[in-house]
């Protein structure tokens, strides 16, 4: 008798909303899933639902050959690899040859090239793989990941990335176009937020019905996906974060540095940053992104 094929195996640095998102789809699809965090909470969590849980970066590389690292901001990265307080906890203190890292933050491309960088020092591979759609669909496999990276890594890793998402999109085998390719579509999503709540807080002042307003804007040219799903929780006065405000707030600013970066001087993408940043520095950074609503009914 044949025996049963032993279940491919990958690890996940950081499983808060969208890393626990793919943790889920990946457990799913029986696939067996290493995860380390910071927070306690949130691997215990997982844990319960089959994940093997460890304690620090270099642990979990002893383990898998593929790691994902979806952390929050570039820093985070850099502690990832170099270990918070102890640099035989990071991950450059146990990767070899064999590994590839998943990068899933959105990152400048800068940040993004200089930590290929890194890896490549140890001859290890950079999957530069920002992701969009929320933790949802991070556990449905239908959010979308923007992949850069050498065809032949690619190759090597289609089935990871295709069961992680149904909206695989092959941006060019330079890293750093993956990053790139997501702060163009956050600044969009950022600009359409601001909109939304802008015309909705508009609608407010002028007496209108606002779920009947958000009905019609859904069904006209003035919807967009961003608007309906955020301004749908605003109305609910659901605030509880799925994509915090602080996000929006650093992903328009890195789009913002890239803009410069090469001449290009925008209107909506300065003011959409600028936005984020108000209504940040107000105190709704914590809440969902929802809170733009909050934060234009001031205005």
């Amino acid at each position: 008798m044949t025996s049963p094929a032993m279940p491919q195996s990958v690890g996940i640095i950081g499983v808060g909303n969208m890393g626990g998102g793919m943790a889920k789809r990946l457990l799913s699809q029986g696939w067996a899933v290493h995860v380390c965090d910071i927070d306690a909470h949130k691997t215990q969590a997982l844990q319960t639902l089959g994940t093997t849980v460890h304690a620090t970066p270099h642990a979990l590389a002893q383990q898998v050959h593929t790691l994902i690292v979806c952390v929050v901001n570039a820093q985070d990265v850099q502690d990832v690899l170099s270990g918070t307080t102890d640099a035989s906890h990071g991950l450059l203190s146990a990767l070899q040859a064999h590994h590839t890292v998943m990068l899933c933050p959105t990152l400048s491309p800068e940040d993004v090239e200089n930590t290929a960088a890194q890896l490549m020092a140890c001859q290890v591979h950079t999957i530069d793989a920002p992701m969009s759609g929320g933790p949802l669909r991070a556990a449905q496999g239908t959010m979308s990941l923007m992949v850069a990276c050498e065809d032949a890594v690619f190759a090597a890793h289609e089935n990871l990335l295709n069961t992680l998402s149904n909206q695989v999109f092959r941006i060019s085998q330079r890293v750093g176009d993956g990053a790139r390719t997501k702060l163009v579509n956050n600044l969009l999503a950022g600009i359409n937020l601001v909109g939304a709540a802008e015309v909705m807080a508009l609608a407010e002042r002028l007496g209108l019905s606002l779920p009947t307003t958000l009905s019609v804007i859904a069904q006209s040219s003035g919807q967009s996906w961003i608007g309906s799903d955020r301004m749908q929780r605003a109305l609910q006065n659901d605030w509880a974060p799925r994509a915090h405000m602080s996000l929006l707030t650093k992903d328009t600013a890195l789009a913002q540095q890239a803009a410069h970066s090469v001449g290009f001087q925008g209107v909506l993408g300065q003011q959409a940053a600028q936005a984020f940043a108000d209504a940040s520095a107000a105190g709704l950074a914590d809440l969902d992104d929802a809170a733009m609503l909050q934060w234009m009914r001031q205005k």
